[in-house]
């Protein structure tokens, strides 16, 4: 399992790591020194006490002894008491030697036929030992734990900068032309260069969101006089005494449309210059509204296709109104979705008290697939050749920037329902 860290904790866990194996390999080596002088000492010490022993001018001399934890034996029964058989089996020189549960440090000689035991009882080295373990075990933990407390105010100090520099950075104003550059805050190091690499990078998204917002001002007014002149000459159509009945309809269903259009051409210039705040609240209606405008521009192509459209509106619904050009764009573009991507069965539009669902039987989107739907340029039936897959991407925009949520869930046996939540905090009284 991958897991993750942020610099800080990182620079604190290799202190603690680099400070683990420092103390460790120091508390090993003061620990195999202490063992390895011990036992050359004790070497040394019952080899010159056993050598006084066995130099003493009387026999009766040898039960005399230097140390009061030391034992001496002899095997002709002179000493402290009679040699028994597992000190006769002993080979000569230095050695450790048990008996029962307790530890001895034995040094063996044997002079002509003669053999002499010098026996050091090592419980004193064995409680001076636990009381050195316990002196470096000590000092190990707090060795690390001091080595945790300099990690982090050295990684506190360390981040400061980076950490400032993060907060500048993620600061709304430093997208603005007269945002003053970040690496003339800091110094020639390794965050100067970060700093100066995010003024290069800022800067060149200045420049493309200053092309953004031309591009859209400009769209914007080169679509206005194309719009105008069809929402003229529709206006010139319907003044026409000899029109009958069905063109004045077409002409009147062309004439909603250029409305629409100029609407939604108006909203998408906001949406670009609000830069993600809500945008400013223009004409409003509600779902109910929104809902009979698209039965009239869907119902013919969706049955003409062979598809049943299948309409359920909700009481109470009417009361409650929303930015009109965003709702109908958030709605038509689900309609056609549903009606680009079904080829037999249902189109369902169902409204209720917090929103709406577009339910289709059409070929349905894989789980996996789901969440990229809503994606610019994710189509959900590649073979079909219409459409930029941009249909769903523009959903999720109107909605994250009105507050709402569009959710996409599978139906059974096939096709797709996408459930559109429209927030109370958006909503007025109309």
């Amino acid at each position: 399992m991958d897991i993750k860290h942020s610099l800080k904790q990182r620079i604190v866990i290799v202190f603690a790591l680099m400070s683990t194996l420092v103390a460790g390999v120091f508390a090993v080596g003061i620990i195999a020194t202490v063992h390895v002088v011990e036992k050359r000492l004790t070497t040394i010490s019952l080899g010159g006490n056993l050598h006084r022993q066995l130099t003493q001018d009387r026999i009766e001399d040898w039960r005399h002894r230097p140390e009061k934890d030391e034992l001496f034996y002899a095997d002709d029964g002179i000493g402290d008491v009679a040699m028994s058989d597992d000190l006769k089996n002993l080979e000569p020189g230095f050695q450790e030697f048990f008996r029962g549960k307790k530890e001895y440090y034995a040094m063996v000689e044997t002079v002509g036929d003669r053999r002499y035991v010098l026996l050091r009882d090592q419980r004193k080295f064995e409680k001076r030992e636990r009381i050195l373990f316990g002196v470096v075990l000590v000092g190990f933990i707090l060795s690390v734990l001091l080595a945790i407390l300099l990690g982090r105010l050295l990684a506190s100090r360390v981040m400061a900068p980076v950490s400032r520099l993060a907060g500048q950075v993620r600061h709304r104003d430093q997208l603005l032309e007269m945002a003053p550059t970040l690496a003339d805050d800091y110094a020639r190091d390794e965050v100067g260069a970060l700093a100066r690499s995010f003024d290069e990078t800022l800067g060149r998204l200045r420049a493309a969101l200053g092309r953004e917002k031309l591009f859209t001002s400009d769209v914007s007014h080169e679509l206005r006089t194309p719009l105008m002149v069809l929402a003229t000459s529709c206006e010139l159509l319907l003044e026409y005494p000899r029109l009958d009945e069905r063109s004045r309809t077409q002409v009147q269903r062309i004439s909603k449309a250029t409305a629409g259009m100029n609407q939604l051409v108006e909203t998408f210039l906001l949406l670009a210059r609000t830069e993600g705040k809500n945008a400013p609240q223009g004409q409003r209606a509600s779902v109910v509204q929104v809902a009979e405008e698209l039965l009239e521009v869907w119902r013919v192509p969706i049955e003409e296709k062979g598809i049943q459209f299948v309409y359920v509106p909700c009481e109470g619904a009417e009361k409650l109104t929303y930015n009109a050009p965003l709702l109908r764009s958030v709605m038509g573009n689900l309609l056609r979705n549903a009606w680009h991507y079904t080829d037999h069965g249902a189109i369902c539009l169902t409204l209720n008290p917090h929103g709406f669902s577009v339910e289709d039987s059409g070929i349905g989107i894989p789980q996996e697939k789901q969440q990229a739907m809503f994606q610019p340029f994710v189509r959900g039936d590649e073979q079909r050749g219409e459409g930029l897959g941009l249909g769903l991407s523009l959903v999720q925009r109107i909605c994250a920037n009105q507050g709402w949520s569009v959710t996409l869930t599978s139906r059974e046996p096939a096709g797709c329902c996408f459930t559109v939540v429209l927030e109370a905090a958006e909503q007025s009284l109309g």
